[in-house]
């Protein structure tokens, strides 16, 4: 009688043991399958369709506008590693990106904004008579804000640089030779972008033209008159380190990089607009691994393991469908996982229009900075995408 009751006790023991067992299998297999079906993009990363949108809330115009001024266009925006507010630029009622009948040079207005991130109220305002057109925008760890200048004015004195303000406004320090558009080592010819690096090394990212060159014979006589499509890298305290890249579409090579960023690992991230990817880069300039499924790339920004692309300029003829807007996906992947849609413009069917730069706040808020292909749709300067319903 104890025996059998001993064999029921195994027996027990046993079926539960089993039962467990497959218990733990289930849960593992559910776990397999939820990270696999969390790895499938069903979506299409061409046009967005089927991708979530993790920002719903469309907020046109956002930004608060200074009496007595008229937004214009931008290409950068950026987040206050500090406290977490936004800072950006716009140029001075331009409705161009350079060139134009409107700057900052004849219009001369401060073009920098520190705006509340939450109610979009001016916290600062600076940069009046600096710069002709501001182009780029970055701030670095200690909350210094730095803008790069992309055009030349007309009397040779102003542009072709880049420019270092203390949170408060104060000049800190410029690079590049003032209104002077060269290729030589420490010049610039159309900075787009600037970027500090983990140790305070500041990276440039210069030429904005070579996005037209769409020959070899264009490339040819492009780098004949002194264009350039290059990341040059200069000490924290301004002084010439190196430059690589050059025109064409090679890695390493670009056709107008136009933003800069760096991630957790510190690799340098180019988005090379006119060859439709991303380049990325050890600190020292080279050539690590590209990224294809982010559209015709203007601005980027990376947070924790997720880096934001926004593509403002693919339309039907150099980019064809190919829909502009906002493409998420993670860093160590050429994947894309989430999509934020642009606004329609009817001339560019089914693909619309979208800002030129992004930034990403604490919350996962993202905001646009909107260029000459989407002030208008946009109807400011500048979106914000909210997270929520």
């Amino acid at each position: 009688m104890a025996l059998s009751r001993v064999q029921v006790s195994i027996f027990g023991l046993g079926a539960a043991v089993l039962l467990a067992t497959q218990n733990i299998d289930t849960r593992a297999q559910a776990q397999i399958a939820a990270s696999n079906a969390e790895r499938t993009t069903t979506g299409n990363p061409i046009t967005g369709e089927g991708l979530p949108n993790p920002a719903l809330v469309v907020t046109r115009n956002w930004g608060q506008l200074p009496a007595g001024r008229k937004w214009g266009t931008t290409a950068g925006i950026d987040v206050d590693p500090i406290d977490g507010n936004i800072w950006a630029y716009e140029r001075c009622g331009a409705a161009t990106a350079g060139g134009g009948p409107v700057d900052c040079d004849n219009t001369p207005l401060d073009p920098i904004f520190k705006f509340d991130r939450k109610t979009g109220a001016v916290l600062a305002n600076f940069g009046k008579g600096v710069m002709v057109t501001p182009h780029g925008i970055a701030v670095d760890k200690q909350g210094n804000v730095w803008i790069a200048d992309f055009a030349g004015n007309k009397a040779g004195t102003k542009g072709h640089q880049v420019h270092k303000f203390s949170p408060k406004g104060e000049k800190l320090l410029s690079v590049g030779v003032a209104g002077k558009a060269g290729s030589a080592d420490g010049e610039f010819n159309q900075p787009n972008d600037v970027v500090v690096g983990p140790d305070g090394s500041i990276y440039v990212a210069d030429g904005h033209e070579a996005q037209g060159m769409i020959t070899a014979n264009a490339v040819a006589e492009g780098i004949k008159r002194g264009a350039t499509s290059r990341i040059s890298k200069f000490s924290p305290d301004g002084k010439f380190i190196k430059s690589w890249g050059g025109i064409g579409v090679r890695h390493g090579e670009f056709r107008t990089p136009h933003a800069l960023a760096f991630d957790g690992r510190g690799r340098l991230w180019v988005a090379d607009r006119g060859n439709h990817r991303i380049e990325i880069f050890d600190q020292n300039g080279t050539y690590l691994e590209s990224r294809y499924m982010f559209g015709r790339p203007s601005g980027l920004f990376i947070r924790g393991d997720t880096v934001y692309v926004i593509d403002s300029e693919s339309s039907p003829y150099n980019h064809p469908n190919w829909r502009d807007g906002v493409r998420i996906g993670p860093v160590d992947e050429d994947r894309v996982t989430g999509f934020i849609p642009p606004f329609e413009r009817d001339d560019r069917v089914y693909q619309g229009t979208a800002g030129e730069g992004v930034a990403v706040d604490a919350d996962g808020n993202v905001y646009a900075a909107e260029g000459p292909n989407s002030i208008a749709q946009a109807g400011g300067a500048f979106t914000k995408y909210s997270v929520g319903q």
